[in-house]
């Protein structure tokens, strides 16, 4: 049995990349890319609940969709491909605007969020199933993959070759519908897999904290940090203490962002930490600002909150450690999620300033179609 099964089974009864649900149809082209101008890139880089997660960070990536492919066994169950008798690679299809992101940077993404040079699985999970491999749609992609794979070989990153291999795409199978946007669906159960999986820890030895972050430009490392406790204590108001040190609450209705309309992004007031984006902010009625999914999901941290004698989802930040809020199932459609946030824990930063503030590469979010 994978060590990923036995992992969140002490937890959850429920395995990393597992679990039983509805059956999977298959799916050569699930969008109709032609009518949106949408290209697909097919990618493996083990757990596709991971995978997926990180690409729907990406400016331009319109939509991800967990599957299997590159076995030869048709229509295969998740059960089926576990075993990995089937040949099939967990994988992901990437939808995304040529026009804001390019091929080359999907790629970017990819390495940075895999370790190309292990032949066995991926991290925690082990096995064929859990390979890398960039499959190729045509002439133009195998040619930008190789040049990537090249560049990449050259760059010294790794001590040990990268044997990812790219492939001729053939067919995608859509996986059942219980794994699609997991880290949505399961916030809780899906943070405990990814921490305990060895993913992070690896990229962030690799590529530094944050440096091969989906919204950053390739290249770039950037740090968020949480200052000492008297360098808060000077920086945050004895409010924006409390609530991000103490998990206190601020009052509803009477805190800076509940009705806030303006265009930007949330930041955490600690660490500088993108969080949530104005695109998915709504009026939830409940007097503090609410969003349905996160801005950069790899920068939110969900654990369990028993106090005040009910059990709740808390947020906290990932570099910050900072008490955002709580995540609540009863938010509106696609989500269904309503992350009730304080205000006291988050900095707006306009659109019209993310260049000088450093969060430029956010600007894409906000231009119309």
């Amino acid at each position: 049995m994978k060590i990923a099964m036995v992992l969140l089974s002490l937890v959850f009864a429920v395995g990393g990349c597992q679990g039983t649900g509805d059956k999977k149809q298959e799916v050569i082209n699930p969008m109709k890319e032609e009518q949106l101008n949408l290209k697909i890139a097919t990618l493996a880089g083990g757990c596709f609940w991971c995978v997926e997660s990180d690409f729907e960070k990406v400016p331009g990536v319109a939509k991800v969709v967990s599957g299997y492919t590159g076995g030869q066994k048709e229509n295969p169950t998740y059960e089926e491909v576990t075993t990995g008798k089937t040949g099939h690679y967990e994988a992901v299809q990437v939808y995304y605007d040529p026009a804001k992101v390019s091929y080359e940077r999907i790629l970017d993404v990819f390495w940075r969020h895999v370790d190309p040079t292990d032949p066995g699985g991926q991290f925690v999970d082990r096995g064929s199933q859990y390979r890398t491999a960039i499959f190729y749609h045509d002439e133009e992609q195998k040619r930008i993959a190789e040049k990537s794979k090249e560049a990449l070989e050259k760059s010294g990153k790794f001590k040990k070759p990268v044997i990812t291999p790219i492939v001729e795409f053939s067919k995608f199978y859509e996986a059942e519908e219980y794994h699609q946007d997991y880290y949505r669906k399961s916030p809780a159960r899906y943070q405990i897999y990814r921490s305990g999986s060895g993913r992070d820890r690896f990229l962030d030895e690799t590529w530094g904290k944050q440096g091969g972050e989906p919204g950053g430009n390739p290249g770039t490392e950037k740090t968020y940090t949480r200052p000492d406790d008297a360098a808060l204590k000077k920086k945050l108001t004895p409010l924006q203490y409390e609530v991000t040190q103490h998990e206190g609450t601020e009052p509803p209705f009477r805190n800076e962002y509940h009705d806030n309309k303006r265009e930007g992004i949330y930041v955490d007031v600690v660490s500088g930490e993108p969080l949530f984006s104005s695109l998915d902010k709504y009026d939830s009625g409940t007097g503090w600002p609410s969003f349905t999914k996160p801005l950069e999901p790899g920068n939110i941290v969900t654990r369990e909150d028993r106090k005040l004698f009910m059990v709740r989802t808390e947020v906290r930040s990932r570099h910050g450690d900072s008490h955002l809020g709580h995540v609540f199932p009863d938010g509106p459609a696609p989500t269904g999620q309503r992350y009730c946030m304080n205000s006291a824990a988050l900095r707006f930063i306009l659109r019209e300033d993310l260049e000088k503030e450093g969060y430029g590469e956010y600007l894409r979010l906000f231009q119309k179609k």
